[in-house]
């Protein structure tokens, strides 16, 4: 009887895709953060944050330093390194300073984009083999 409901509960690998931690406003972390799990941000950190989940920043959240995650959302603040694999959304009220590199990138009308941004993985053959042949036929 327990046992079904508890089967229903645990999917293995997905479990840190639900857990998520959360740093509070009034909450200052200064030094490393390294996680499996996915963040939501409302506090600030200050130094290197690393994770294989999801980083959300809310609108109170502050990161300064170094963040590497899969993707993230921004509403807050955020100053220093931004590596993220995957999507970087910003929203109306994010504030961005700094290098990102990105796998996609998501800016909305209002958000502040102060930085040297690369996006990587999303580039398709339009390179010199294409190229090369269609200046071979001209």
């Amino acid at each position: 009887m327990f046992s079904d409901n508890k089967k229903g509960k645990d999917q293995g690998p997905t479990d840190f895709s639900r857990n998520q931690n959360k740093i509070s406003e009034g909450t200052k972390i200064v030094g490393d953060v390294i996680s499996e799990g996915g963040f939501r941000v409302e506090g600030t950190i200050e130094g290197t944050f690393k994770t294989t989940g999801k980083v959300v920043v809310g609108k109170s959240g502050y990161i300064q330093g170094t963040l590497q995650c899969s993707d993230a959302d921004f509403e807050g603040k955020f100053s220093g390194n931004l590596e993220i694999s995957g999507t970087l959304s910003l929203k109306p009220t994010a504030h961005i300073e700094g290098e990102v590199s990105v796998g996609k990138l998501a800016v909305e009308p209002g958000a502040t984009f102060n930085a040297s941004c690369v996006m990587k993985g999303g580039v398709k053959s339009l390179g010199k083999t294409d190229g090369q042949k269609q200046g071979k036929s001209a």
